[in-house]
């Protein structure tokens, strides 16, 4: 694929995750949002009764079965890539090959609950199941000691998705339709594989290597889930801006996804998120009630068919939402963005 984008304007750093989006903006009025994290759009009221906790635990048996060999024995841990709610990312050298991967280690003293061993156990699951797609960054295998959990994957070296923007400058709607017809297609097939994904976000979204053409790369299934064909999911999860109103309201499938990808394509198009407010709190309530602004700056020069797609995404109502293969059939990205005339 191509470059994110061209030409020039000025950045903003997005405190929402710490992305770079091709827009000038006041980026001190959003908040930090750069983790998912459960999130309750109807806490419990003053005396009423609350749910019981989760059972706190300390792993003492092994976690992942059979029996893994150690990763020290086979691997050397590097540099630190990034760290997240659930574990950091190191980069990794396996000592046989000099082979480098991306390692994410999990602490066991990090699991104190059973639904952390259920989701670590899930996302290897995951992964595994996932082997041999093009557009998932596929895992070199799983490894256990006395102390952690060590997830190694394939190493992407291109940076991040929005990081690639910044290099580039302003992206046209051509270089959009790129960009966001390959994540689609990527929640295609992992709908298409009983996946949902539940944290879609251009963070979650790496390029392989630094080319001009280089794939991208899904990452992150630590809420990940499978799901079966009419199954409704109630457990909200995920990071504010890109979370679909359905998954505050605690019935949602598979389309919540599709509102994510939504969510990004609006963000290349704009440089904004479609919702966004000071507070988690205020967030939830914009995705759930406020309107969708097509016709501030810069939506008056944005294509018609562009802005039909991106209502089709964020249609708030997830059965007569576009669906991934509806939206791979899309004029816009049928004509790959080119019948915007209008574009600088």
């Amino acid at each position: 694929m191509g470059n994110a984008c061209s030409g020039n304007c000025s950045f903003f750093k997005s405190t929402f995750s710490d992305a770079i989006l091709c827009w000038e903006y006041d980026h001190d009025l959003l908040p930090d949002t750069s983790n998912a994290e459960p999130v309750d759009e109807n806490p419990p009221s003053v005396g009423e009764r609350e749910p019981p906790r989760p059972t706190v635990m300390k792993i003492n048996n092994a976690i992942l079965q059979p029996k893994t060999k150690h990763f020290n024995e086979i691997f050397n841990l590097g540099r630190v890539f990034g760290e997240g709610s659930s574990g950091a990312v190191f980069l990794c050298v396996e000592k046989a090959t000099s082979r480098q991967y991306a390692c994410k280690v999990i602490e066991k003293a990090n699991l104190t609950r059973t639904e952390h061993v259920k989701a670590l156990v899930g996302e290897i699951q995951i992964m595994r199941h996932l082997e041999g797609n093009p557009n998932v960054a596929s895992i070199q295998d799983a490894y256990e000691d006395s102390e952690a959990v060590y997830i190694v994957m394939e190493l992407c070296r291109g940076g991040e998705l929005f990081d690639r923007m910044k290099k580039r400058g302003r992206c046209t709607e051509t270089e959009a339709a790129e960009l966001i017809r390959t994540i689609v297609t990527v929640v295609q097939s992992l709908h298409s594989s009983g996946v949902m994904h539940k944290d879609l976000k251009p963070d979650n979204f790496l390029f392989l290597n630094e080319e001009q053409n280089s794939p991208l790369k899904v990452i992150d299934f630590g809420l990940s889930t499978f799901f079966k064909p009419g199954e409704k999911l109630s457990e909200p999860a995920g990071t504010p801006f890109y979370i679909a109103p359905e998954v505050l309201k605690k019935h949602y499938g598979p389309e919540a996804d599709i509102w994510s990808a939504g969510v990004i394509l609006y963000i290349l198009l704009s440089g904004t998120p479609p919702f966004w407010a000071e507070t988690k709190e205020m967030i939830y309530q914009t995705v759930l009630h406020e309107g969708l602004d097509l016709s501030s700056d810069p939506w008056p020069v944005i294509s018609e068919n562009a802005k039909d797609l991106v209502r089709r995404m964020l249609d708030r109502n997830p059965d007569t939402r576009i669906t991934a293969s509806e939206a791979l059939s899309h004029l816009w990205f049928r004509t790959n963005g080119l019948q915007a005339s209008k574009e600088p």
